[in-house]
């Protein structure tokens, strides 16, 4: 079963974890800590999209093991998982909170109509870790945080339709081959100066050619794992999707960082 699990993730870029008593406990519990933090007034630049989408960014106030206060430990077989096949798990930053609310997506403050063509009809399909230069005449990409993996934990129950998350299969090993034409030549040290937007751009169409997008539905007590390269975003909120009143979809994220920058081409 973890050769298959294993064979997942390497094959289509992420693998899902079925519920588990530990992985329940620490969901349930977080989901009071992000009630809290979505009504934080402090917290009120975080709600974008018109009021439909909460980006969370360090939300939550997990110590370095994801253990919230007063809180039981992180772990299930997602942690087994990625310490057995992955590596040793770092320490962790403050958790992702990912809110959606009914009505995703509307426009963003600042965001053109291209722009949010592409959030309404792609997803706003990304990868992780390559983000746009700050101050750049155009939008020209590089990379920046590059992340060891991404780990999804559900915090309460929604419908499949309420704004999942999206992933194209195999779209990681297109990207990693895309990334390493232009980044193998130099030192890693230097990633964060060498433009990457034309091999990102033509990568990203040829996903979108060949790859099957999917969409990843899971509960509290379940979890999703995605490779840190996979090209992903966030479907928009189905007429008939439902989820807690006053909550919206709740998903609790983990990225931390490569410990080594030449992992972030080169580990599994």
């Amino acid at each position: 079963m973890l050769d298959e699990m294993l064979d997942d993730f390497l094959t289509r870029g992420w693998v899902r974890f079925a519920v588990d008593p530990a992985t329940r406990a620490w969901a349930d519990h977080a989901r009071h800590h992000s009630l809290s933090a979505i009504h934080d007034p402090q917290h009120a630049p975080w709600m974008q999209c018109q009021g439909t989408w909460f980006i969370g960014v360090d939300a939550l106030d997990n110590a370095a093991s994801g253990q919230l206060p007063g809180g039981p430990p992180l772990a299930g077989p997602a942690l087994e998982f990625i310490k057995n096949h992955i590596g040793p798990i770092p320490q962790l930053h403050k958790g992702q909170l990912s809110v959606m609310l009914p009505g995703y997506p509307k426009p963003r403050d600042g965001e053109g109509e291209a722009a949010f063509r592409y959030r309404l009809n792609r997803d706003a399909a990304h990868v992780d870790g390559v983000k746009l230069i700050p101050g750049a005449a155009t939008r020209r990409r590089n990379v920046d945080e590059p992340h060891a993996w991404v780990l999804g934990l559900p915090l309460n129950g929604a419908s499949a339709d309420a704004s999942p998350l999206v992933v194209w299969e195999g779209s990681h090993a297109i990207m990693r081959d895309a990334f390493a034409a232009v980044l193998n030549d130099h030192d890693p040290t230097t990633w964060a100066q060498i433009d990457i937007t034309d091999a990102y751009t033509s990568a990203r169409a040829k996903v979108f050619e060949t790859c099957e997008r999917v969409t990843v539905h899971a509960q509290p007590g379940e979890a999703y794992l995605m490779h840190r390269l996979a090209l992903h975003g966030v479907a928009p909120w189905g007429a008939a999707a439902s989820a807690p009143p006053g909550e919206g979809r709740m998903i609790a994220y983990f990225r931390p960082e490569v410990t080594s920058l030449a992992d972030w081409l080169t580990a599994p």
